[in-house]
């Protein structure tokens, strides 16, 4: 009878391990985008979209690669969008769309090698992609900075959906920026 009782007693603490387990570990990936976001500059920003993302999401590394992914579709829409503008009538105007849409461009192109260097990471070179991460999303933070800087001048309602539109991206990539300088800590044990 003692040691049905044991046999019983045993099972039942495996079920319950197994459960609390099980019923924890969909969190875990969550619980992760909440910890890492709480101290990004755009915290809610960081939770919204992290939380939303379709891919996995349970590393830092996996954190940071969805960061710079959607950056980098942000950055993709804004860039489309830049092509449809039609509403700047002066020279002034037109040039700084024309700059803008090329320093757009340029910040696809960086957050798309930046995706692709965090894909790699490993072995000995681990800090040097880290750090060519970290310098292309930079630059592309630049980027779309200096893309606003253009219609500093600029009134009306194209500006302002510009002006949103870009704020918005440079957001996200100053996120993307953050995530990726955790993997870096990470690496470095801090």
């Amino acid at each position: 009878m003692a040691r049905s009782f044991s046999l019983t007693t045993g099972f039942l603490l495996i079920s319950l391990y197994i459960c609390s387990a099980a019923s924890h570990k969909p969190n875990a990936p969550h619980d992760l985008v909440r910890s890492s976001c709480v101290h990004a500059r755009y915290p809610d920003l960081c939770l919204r979209t992290l939380s939303s993302f379709v891919g996995p999401t349970n590393t830092p590394r996996d954190l940071a690669q969805a960061a710079v992914s959607v950056s980098l579709t942000r950055a993709r829409r804004v860039s489309s969008y830049l092509t449809t503008v039609w509403g700047f009538k002066s020279k002034r105007e037109r040039v700084a769309l024309s700059d803008c849409v090329q320093e757009i461009s340029d910040s696809v192109d960086q957050l798309s090698r930046t995706l692709n260097e965090l894909k790699h990471l490993g072995g000995a070179k681990f800090q040097w992609q880290v750090s060519n991460a970290e310098t292309w999303v930079s630059a592309a933070l630049t980027n779309d900075e200096t893309c606003l800087d253009g219609f500093h001048d600029v009134e009306g309602k194209v500006k302002e959906d510009l002006k949103s539109k870009i704020t918005n991206l440079a957001r996200v990539t100053s996120n993307a920026l953050y995530m990726i300088n955790r993997v870096d800590d990470e690496s470095r044990g801090h």
